[in-house]
């Protein structure tokens, strides 16, 4: 029984920090768009130049390209 004198007070406690949370979200403007972030997923606006992936491949391949000496400077492999 002497438990509930700690355990009440924590979970009151708790509850608290939680509303507390709830009520930063809201004011911080989590909740004021909820419906653009589930339609973008839907629209196919995938553009290569901006995907870092892409690029880093694309880098990579000139970087290789470079270090083994099979292009000049232009990026043109000299024959």
């Amino acid at each position: 029984m002497a438990i509930l004198l700690l355990l009440i007070p924590v979970s009151v406690i708790l509850l608290g920090l939680a509303i507390w949370a709830f009520v930063w979200a809201v004011r911080g403007g989590q909740f004021d768009d909820l419906d653009t972030a589930p339609l973008d997923i839907l629209h196919d606006q995938h553009d290569a130049a901006s995907d870092p992936a892409e690029e880093r491949l694309r880098d990579g391949d000139r970087a290789s390209a470079h270090r083994s000496g099979d292009s000049d400077a232009s990026g043109q492999r000299a024959d």
